[in-house]
């Protein structure tokens, strides 16, 4: 496989999301050079926080609980390749990106092994890298997904893959992503699925996800997450066996308001006798909406001492 390392941990002038220092990580795949945004904050052991890939993935979501764990840890949050404030590229998405992408990012940034706490969809890339590496301590998986949006809904994967290279066309791409990207839609989907509180739903919260979809080169990996490019595996039983292969602590916690074919899932993880589990209210942005009572609630499993 043609990729490089770069251990570049830059000062850089993007914004900072949660109060901590920014910097960039330099990662080369297939050729290809991106910049990928991290943020770090407090000290202690480390934690890395893994957002939710969607539409509107970035780190930001994730400031709530990196908050209630920051007095106690030294907490680290990224913007994966293609979302957030890191580079958008129009590359080919997928789960060997992310996979070695991640890979590559903890071994150039921890010193030592790191737990790890995922949120929805970016749980199988936190699997993979526990069962890959020796880079991982514990991992938590909130609200746990592995299937995309469009197969979730049981569109077949020759419809998924052509919605997915239309959406990559210069023009006609460009267009479909738009309508998909307005703030009217946004506030739907939010409402249907992601969100339990409609009150969170500000016009200005609206607003700041908008104007995160509209970076040049936005809509190539969101295009890959919605058509299930992303899926790190194709099965509920190949999920499932990737927990079971663990050798490190596992702990999901499970939205008690997720979607039927969601909570099912998560369901079937905590039923495996090695998973601990607690169940909080939310539906699929639970990392988001209620990151303070996740944070305390997994405190115990990561090992906090009061201060």
């Amino acid at each position: 496989m043609a990729r490089t390392v770069e251990r570049a941990r830059t000062a850089s002038p993007r914004q900072s999301q949660l109060g901590g220092t920014v910097q960039t990580y330099g990662w080369q795949w297939r050729g290809q050079s991106l910049t990928v945004t991290y943020e770090t904050v407090s000290g202690g052991e480390p934690v890395l926080l893994l957002p939710a890939f969607s539409t509107v993935s970035n780190r930001a979501e994730l400031k709530d609980l990196a908050a209630g764990l920051m007095p106690h840890f030294q907490v680290t949050a990224l913007d994966w390749p293609g979302f957030g404030e890191s580079d958008r590229l129009p590359l080919d998405y997928g789960p060997a990106l992310y996979t070695q992408f991640l890979q590559d990012f903890v071994a150039a940034i921890f010193e030592m092994p790191v737990t790890v706490v995922a949120a929805g969809h970016a749980a199988g890339y936190a699997l993979n890298l526990a069962n890959q590496t020796e880079n991982c301590r514990k991992l938590v998986l909130v609200a746990p997904t592995w299937r995309g949006p469009l197969a979730v809904m049981g569109v077949p994967s020759a419809v998924r893959s052509g919605v997915k290279e239309l959406v990559r066309t210069p023009l006609l791409g460009q267009a479909l992503y738009g309508l998909n990207t307005q703030p009217a839609f946004l506030k739907w989907m939010y409402r249907r699925h992601v969100f339990v509180d409609e009150q969170r739903l500000t016009p200005d919260y609206i607003q700041q996800r908008h104007e995160s979809t509209q970076q040049p080169g936005a809509r190539y990996a969101p295009a890959a997450f919605v058509t299930g490019g992303l899926d790190p595996v194709q099965s509920r039983e190949a999920f499932l066996q990737s927990i079971g292969a663990l050798s490190c602590p596992v702990m999901v916690v499970v939205a008690e308001q997720a979607p039927p074919a969601s909570k099912a899932e998560m369901e079937a993880m905590v039923a495996l006798p090695m998973v601990q589990s607690t169940r909080l209210p939310g539906t699929l942005g639970q990392a988001e909406e209620y990151g303070e009572a996740v944070a305390e609630t997994i405190r115990p499993f990561l090992g906090s001492v009061a201060l």
